[in-house]
């Protein structure tokens, strides 16, 4: 999961700036999602078939300084099945 606040007034610019990192990842995830929130927030969702957190996967870069207003977060989480 990657997450970043865009400077305020460019979140959909942000948001296109994500959309195409995602596409030019240099593996193919089993899913991406993209969504967006108030204050100019993206947030990417990447499904990879990985077998534990510490396995190599391709990132999201950080955005240039003056897009974002911190560094970007970025979190791994693993499926326990659904409810």
């Amino acid at each position: 999961m990657w997450e970043a606040r865009a400077t305020a007034g460019r979140g959909a610019e942000l948001l296109e700036w994500a959309r195409a990192r995602a596409a030019e990842l240099a593996e193919r995830p089993l899913h991406c999602e993209l969504f967006r929130a108030p204050q100019d927030r993206v947030l990417v969702i990447t499904w990879w078939p990985a077998a534990d957190f510490a396995a190599p996967l391709p990132e999201l870069p950080e955005p240039a300084a003056d897009l974002i207003t911190r560094p970007v977060h970025r979190w791994r989480f693993e499926s326990v099945g659904r409810e």
